[in-house]
Parts: structure tokens; sequence; C-alpha cells
């Protein structure tokens, strides 16, 4: 029987699982790694640690399954967007990784926008000049740390290293390209026209492909550690969102789906290319050949809920313990007890600075309402309502061009909160739809391989398949209406304060 396995490289841990022909996942395993944060507003990860953990979890499933290294056909790759993994002539990591929620790219930003005014960058990369995004990083590291850049050989982001790790090939997909801003979105190809303009070396960069197309096969060092055969293909793969919409069945025109882990976001598949006015929304190109997608949502979803419950709850840990429970059930039982609104009180999610719909790198985090009756599980709820707010700004932007959502699944992570499903069919006025087995990212990895490998026909037919939805979570109108008035107070409080945030990140210490 063949087996296919999906590698999905997170910002907190990989996941690789193993599936078979039949869908069904024979083996999975974990490994976690940290994130350093050397300033305010930075963010890096260490390639080392991304490597041991993929390698490590490929030798637990191969050992799990226990099956033929032969009859493992294909692996798919799949991971955070826009982390900058620079190379030597050895091929070897050049310092850290600046990953995607890394903010200190203003000044290149602005350098970006008097390089090329915004109406180009928005009909060539399809997106405004982000700092979070690669190109950003490129940038700085040139201006910063010339020492690194004059001896960088290769760029890649954080996927695509593991498959250099693996093939020895430097390249990428179209869909986590898409994010460097040096691609041509509606053309799905680099641009020459971008990389002149910031004077970037084209071949710094990986080839690009479709994600099912094969990239490579396992190196015969490699093979031998992981328990692999060196005819096992690599293929192109996806970044974490668009794997992820494979996993979750998210792949014709109209339907959705909303992830919240470190960040959040709502995606939206698109079978043509489509313009968001002012780029207030991502578009790239998405897994499934010759479609894109849209994406928004706030960095610091699940990681608002991390900070809050790291730093001011360790007594439900204990209270969790003595009732033998998991401390995030106990939560979401305190938070469900909350009325909507959280007894007045709105959280801006914006621990990161943001990225869509409002593309403000010094924005911050802030509780408004704050008054004596509020106890902790007010906060959390206010945490889990301002991350909604931003998802939900972020879907009326795709009802505003025309975009009617008419399917919206969740998967991972804070998106499994029962009381984090009712706020967001509230807010999104639809209903919300669990999957049976929830794997996301992975398990899209893994399809893209089987259908290299040609044990499935095509995407389309894989996810309708073997992607289930399980439960309906209903909206409720008396809650939509409550919520109308709490989101209108939510977008205001941010006009009305971007500008004193911006003011803040700027005294002079």
């Amino acid at each position: 029987m063949p087996y296919l396995i999906g590698i999905d490289l997170g910002t907190s841990a990989t996941k690789t699982i193993m599936i078979d022909e039949n869908g069904a996942i024979v083996a999975s395993a974990l490994q976690q790694y940290p994130m350093y944060q050397p300033q305010n507003g930075w963010a890096e990860q260490d390639p080392s640690d991304w490597k041991d953990a993929v390698l490590k979890t490929i030798k637990e499933v191969v050992e799990q399954a226990g099956v033929e290294k032969e009859e493992i056909l294909g692996i798919g790759l799949s991971g955070q967007m826009h982390g900058l993994v620079m190379l030597d002539e050895k091929n070897e990591p050049i310092g850290k990784s600046i990953i995607w929620c890394d903010q200190r790219t203003e000044k290149q930003v602005k350098e970006m926008h008097e390089i090329l005014p915004l109406s180009k960058w928005l009909q060539i990369t399809a997106n405004p000049p982000l700092a979070a995004w690669t190109a950003a990083k490129i940038l700085w590291t040139r201006d910063n740390e010339p020492e690194k850049y004059q001896v960088c050989r290769h760029i890649l982001l954080p996927k695509d290293y593991i498959r250099q790790v693996l093939t020895g090939e430097f390249a990428t997909d179209v869909s986590d390209a898409s994010g460097m801003q040096l691609l041509d979105v509606k053309n799905r190809c680099w641009s020459d026209e971008i990389l002149n303009a910031l004077h970037i070396d084209k071949n710094l960069l990986g080839t690009v492909h479709e994600s099912q197309e094969i990239t490579g096969t396992v190196k015969k060092e490699i093979a031998d550690i992981c328990g692999l055969s060196d005819k096992t293909i690599v293929v192109a793969g996806a970044s974490d969102n668009a794997s992820a919409a494979i996993g979750t069945g998210v792949v014709n025109d109209g339907e959705a789906f909303t992830t919240i882990g470190t960040s959040a976001i709502v995606y939206t598949h698109l079978d043509s290319y489509k313009e968001i006015p002012e780029g207030s929304l991502h578009i790239c190109c998405c897994a499934v050949p010759g479609c894109w997608h849209t994406m928004g949502g706030p960095q610091s979803a699940g990681l608002s809920l991390e900070w809050f419950k790291n730093n001011f709850c360790t007594d439900y840990d204990v209270e969790a313990e003595e009732r033998e429970m998991d401390v995030y059930s106990l939560m979401n039982e305190k938070i469900d007890r909350v009325p909507i609104g959280s007894d007045k009180l709105i959280f801006l999610p914006f621990l990161m600075g943001e990225r869509t719909p409002h593309m403000d790198p010094k924005y911050r985090g802030a509780f408004l309402g704050l008054n004596a009756v509020h106890k902790k599980e007010n906060l959390l709820r206010a945490v889990m309502e301002g991350v909604s707010y931003s998802l939900a700004d972020c879907n009326n932007i795709l009802k505003s061009i025309g975009t009617v959502v008419n399917s919206m699944r969740v998967c991972g992570g804070g998106s499994k909160s029962p009381v984090w499903q009712k706020i967001m069919a509230a807010l999104y006025d639809c209903d919300i739809k669990t999957l049976k087995q929830e794997e996301g990212p992975a398990y899209g990895a893994c399809i893209l391989a089987g259908v290299a490998a040609g044990v499935f026909e095509n995407i389309q037919k894989a996810c309708e398949e073997f992607v289930k939805e399980d439960k309906t979570i209903y909206c409720n109108r008396n809650d939509m209406e409550k919520y109308k008035k709490y989101h209108k107070l939510y977008d205001r409080f941010y006009e009305a304060l971007k500008d004193e945030f911006g003011l803040l990140a700027d005294i002079d210490e």
C-alpha cells in the first residue's frame, strides 16, 4: 500500500503525519522549538531547530507506521510564511531566521513605497509593501547586517530550507512565494521589475513551482537517517494557509476557513484573480493550480490568549490539575459565564503590530473600558472577541467587493474552542462547520504529495473523498445583533488611537 508524509513547519512546532491511500492517518509526531525576541517587535527562530524537528518527526512517523520504506512514495511540505532564511556558499544558515511576525522593517517599507508607487506594488505583487513580508526583511538585512548579506548565496523561505535539507534543491511554490513580495502573483512567476527595483539578484532565489509539482527526491544520507527510500519524491508544497485550505477541503470558489493559531486567518478560495481595494486583504496564489486566495486576520490571535494566560492565569493551571481537566477547557468554562461584550470591555489584539485590514506595525494591544467589576475571565473573553472583530472586518471586506462566503469551516488551535466558535458565527453572520478529522496543513501537504505520486487523481477529488464536516455551530441572531454594537465601537477605537500608538512607538528612549 502506498503511504505519504506531510510536514507542517509551524511557528511553535513541527508536525509530521503519514497517511495511507485511503486518507487515513497512520502515524503522527510533534516537536516544539523556541522563538527568540531580542528586541521589542523582533521575532526570530533558529533554522537548525527546524531541521532537527523535521528529521526527528519523520523518523518517528516511519517507525510508528512500521511500513516498508519503498511504500512511502512522497513527502509534502507546508510551513510558516514570510521568514527569511539565508544560506552561505556551504548551504549553511547565516544566523537566525527573521520570521513572519517580526516588525523591525518600518524604514524599509517606507523606502519600498518611495521606490515604486502603491499602484505598481498592487499590480504586480497584489499587496502593498508589508513589514512582515520577506522583501522588507531582505532590505533590512542588507542595510543593517551587510556582512551577512555579502556572504549570502541563497534566499529561502522556512519550508524551502527544509526542502534543501531533504533534497539539496533550491525551490519554492507559488503560494509561499506570494508572501515574499517578489512574485508576480497574477502571472505566478518572479517579477523581474520588482527584483530590479530592489536590486535583489534573482539567482539568490529558488525556482518557482505549482504546489503539486515534484521538486526532487530525498538525499541518500537523509533517507538513511529517517528510514526513507532515496526514491521518495518531495513536492513543492504550499504555505501553511494554502496547505490548510486543502486539509480543510476549501478548494472551490466561495469556500472559506478560519484558523486561530499564533496568528489568525480567514481564508477564502477564489477560482479567478480578483483585485482587493487598497490591498486591505492579502491575495496570493493558492495550492490549487490556476487559482488564488485571500487571507486576512490579526497577527496576535492565539498569541494574545497565550500571553494573557501565561502571565496572569497561572492559578488556572493549578485549578485544572486539581480538577483533572485541560487548562483550556477550564478557561472556556469560565469564559462562557461572561456575557457578550465582556461586561463592556474591548480588547485590541495588536501585540505585534498589525497587517490586515490595518497595515500598521506600530499599533499595539489595549484593553479599553476596564473597571473594578472585571475579572480575569472578562479579559480572556475580551481577547477572544477582539480577535473575532478583526477577523470579521476582513470578511466584511470580501462582502463589500461582492464575494459571498457560502461555507465557513474552522480548524486548528483556538478555533476548537466552543466559545470562540459561537463568537465567530455571530460576527461572520453565518453558520460554522467543524471537521471530523483536523490535521490542517500537514494533511494538505500529504494530499499534494499524493497527487504528485499518482495516488490521488487531483486535489479537489481527494478533498471531496477524505475531508468531511462534523458539527454545525449556528449563527445566533440575538448574539449577532448585540455584537454589532461592540464591533462598531471596536472599529472606532482603532481609528481614534492609531496616531497615538504611532507617537508612543516613536518616543526616544
